[in-house]
């Protein structure tokens, strides 16, 4: 019986995996969370940045060419901390971006698992920073939020039709983003 059952186990990994995609196609739904390598704020040597996280969706629209066109929305947030190495004051910046994206998924190579795309990024980009010193004296503001029109290019490869790994580069809370990707 229990070979039975690990042979069972084994055919259903092989059929997930070996099991292809549908190519990226009008009424796709993909939401993706990733982490991000490398900024677009500060890097001072005594300061310390967390990842940038992502949360993407998007929708695919319109059929153009040999691609589809898709639609979706984009929020990142990263921290960066400097501290005077003196000890004299730090700043924290928190970086927030809240964006529209389009993109083209080209729909025209023959590989059914890899989903290559590119797009434009319509975006807010919210940069508040704070201080604070020896003296007690707090200072907290807004510096250079401002609205953005950003490209980006990326792409999935699905290891199973409805889960793929993204990589993605382009301006946003970092310039590399890696992470994970859910169709429906």
């Amino acid at each position: 019986m229990k070979k039975i059952t690990i042979a069972t186990a084994f055919v259903c990994l092989i059929s997930i995996f070996s099991a292809s995609a549908q190519k990226y196609e009008v009424g796709t739904n993909v939401v993706s969370a990733g982490v991000g390598l490398g900024s677009s704020i500060a890097g001072y040597t005594y300061g310390t940045q967390s990842p940038g996280w992502n949360l993407q969706y998007e929708r695919g629209l319109a059929e153009a060419g040999p691609g589809v066109i898709s639609g979706g929305l984009y929020v990142g947030f990263k921290t960066y901390k400097y501290d005077d190495p003196e000890g004299a004051y730090d700043f924290k910046w928190n970086y927030t971006i809240v964006g529209l994206r389009a993109a083209w998924h080209y729909t025209g190579l023959n590989i059914e698992k890899l989903d290559l795309y590119g797009g434009l990024m319509l975006s807010y980009n919210h940069l508040s920073v704070s201080y604070n010193s020896p003296q007690d004296i707090q200072e907290s503001g807004d510096y250079n939020s401002d609205i953005f029109l950003t490209p980006f290019v990326g792409a999935r490869y699905y290891f199973i039709p409805q889960l793929a790994v993204f990589g993605e580069l382009g301006y946003g809370v970092s310039t590399l983003n890696l992470g994970l990707a859910l169709k429906f």
